[in-house]
């Protein structure tokens, strides 16, 4: 018989069976001092758990305990919930929402966190992480006139995946013309493969549906980036003691129970459920507890087709792809958050000033609210390390001091830690005033600050003594650009552009060194 006909048979089945069991959703307020208690009772399904804290997570509560049961045919969950401020939910049309959005979700059809739009295409790239990636990809896409309208990128084990909602610059709709989507697709997919990744990047793109952090976890699941490379084990090793993974099995239920205690964080319990179902096992009883720093969950699975774990090696990948899917949203680095006028390429220049400083974008959310962009950034420097205050400094007085906010406490204190320090950046940027001098001579040079010949002439004077800075641009630094160059009236003008840089560095002017040129 027709595979396809008896799965028709069986969604229609399906829905018979929610019909005739309609969703229940009670939202109490008394039966607990600290939390407000969501319960959903339903038809099981696959997926119904994650469908239900799929919803709970995007209406922006936290699940500070959960009790599930779902054995036989019915679906009975408890979440005890409260606001982003730790506080019960009074809020009548939040409560309406919870109540809606719930029994719709559990009595529709439709696939576990998918959402509609037809104003953006979406376009899913993963590959080898390296630094200034992002920067790349936003540049391609400004080139080809495409707006971002949204995004979110995740980081983890030398992998980048990303979803990226865009427009075209002119119509402000979504492009749906299949010739310059193959040459957006291809262009992507030459800079996702750089000179590393030939075999595992990928491009894809569609006009929209999907959820955006579902599909991240199952792009990086498919990806096996729990799969650790050599240079992820020491991290890995030192990061251990704060998250444990644990799968044993209980022969006399029949079931395979997992636990995991890691740092509490938001959307913890919808990462560990989501990769729980994409490797295709069934919560038939689960407890969560998140009250303080640390979470506790347990969990009761079986397979699909019934069974629990039934080799080391399949509990082994469970215990890694879990430690995969917590770790894939732990915020590294410092927390950078931008807030200003949207405009077309303004990801690009702002990537593109990181990258210039060194810095690497561990995670980004990039969200558009009317005229104005929301961005978040993660970022650390180049090797992973924490990023220098001063570097972080530099960047937001390039970017604008007022749009680009630091939240990240750790990074407040290092400040104020730093401020007698000495370091060769604040010899380039001591004075606000300085830098805007000699960007204004730059441009009369007609010197692009971006030409990667300037930034490593520059970074040959960081590289010598400052008593020889002059020597070193005569005898070293100018005949090797001369033959890359060719023109020696454009290398005057470099140099003559970073002498408004580096004026007062050590009572060395450049100028000294042109001027031996001349002579």
């Amino acid at each position: 018989m027709d595979h396809g006909f008896l799965a028709d048979i069986d969604d229609e089945y399906e829905k018979l069976v929610i019909q005739l069991n309609p969703p229940r959703v009670t939202v109490d307020n008394t039966s607990s001092r600290k939390a407000t208690l969501v319960q959903v009772d339903s038809a099981n399904r696959q997926g119904s758990l994650l469908e239900v804290v799929q919803v709970l997570t995007d209406l922006n509560l936290t699940i500070t305990r959960a009790y599930i049961s779902s054995d036989g045919e019915w679906f009975m969950d408890v979440f005890h919930v409260v606001d982003l401020c730790g506080n019960k939910i009074y809020d009548g049309e939040v409560i309406d929402r919870i109540q809606q959005s719930l029994a719709a979700r559990a009595s529709s059809s439709q696939s576990v966190g998918i959402q509609a739009s037809s104003e953006h295409t979406s376009i899913e790239l993963i590959g080898r992480d390296r630094p200034g990636l992002l920067s790349e990809i936003f540049a391609v896409l400004s080139d080809l006139k495409c707006n971002i309208v949204a995004a979110e990128v995740w980081t983890h084990n030398s992998r980048m995946a990303s979803v990226v909602y865009i427009t075209d610059e002119e119509s402000g709709g979504a492009i749906d013309n299949s010739d310059r989507l193959g040459n957006i697709k291809r262009l992507l997919r030459y800079i996702l493969v750089g000179d590393r990744d030939k075999r595992s990047a990928k491009t894809a793109i569609s006009v929209g549906v999907t959820h955006t952090q579902r599909r991240l976890h199952q792009m990086l699941y498919a990806d096996r980036d729990y799969d650790r490379d050599d240079t992820e084990l020491e991290h890995v090793s030192v990061d251990r003691s704060k998250l444990v993974v644990s799968v044993e099995n209980c022969t006399e239920k029949g079931y395979s129970m997992v636990n995991v205690r890691c740092d509490d964080r938001p959307k913890l319990l919808f990462d560990t459920v989501c990769t729980l179902t994409d490797m295709q096992y069934v919560v038939f009883h689960a407890t969560v507890i998140a009250e303080g720093p640390e979470a506790y969950q347990e969990y009761y699975i079986r397979h699909v087709d019934g069974s629990p774990i039934s080799s080391e090696g399949e509990r082994q990948r469970l215990v890694l792809c879990l430690e995969a899917a917590i770790r894939r949203r732990n915020r590294e680095g410092v927390r950078l958050e931008l807030c200003c006028e949207d405009r077309v390429g303004l990801l690009s220049d702002v990537t593109r000033i990181f990258r210039e400083n060194g810095l690497s974008v561990t995670r980004a959310e990039v969200t558009t609210r009317g005229s104005q962009a929301v961005n978040v950034f993660y970022v650390t420097d180049s090797s992973g390390n924490p990023v220098n205050s001063r570097t972080i400094e530099a960047v937001r007085n390039e970017i604008g001091q007022a749009i680009l906010q630091v939240k990240d406490e750790m990074h407040t204190k290092a400040s104020a830690d730093d401020s007698g320090k000495f370091s060769f950046g604040s010899l380039f940027r001591r004075h606000s005033g300085g830098m805007s001098k000699a960007k204004e001579d730059h441009t009369r040079a007609g010197i692009d600050d971006h030409d990667p010949l300037y930034w490593e002439l520059k970074e040959q004077f960081l590289l010598r003594s400052l008593d020889h800075l002059a020597e070193c641009v005569v005898a070293e630094v100018l005949p090797f650009l001369a033959v890359k160059v060719g023109e020696l009236v454009f290398i005057v003008r470099i140099v003559g552009a970073i002498e408004s840089d580096l004026e007062e560095i050590g009572g060395v002017v450049v100028g000294e060194a042109v001027d031996r040129l001349g002579d």
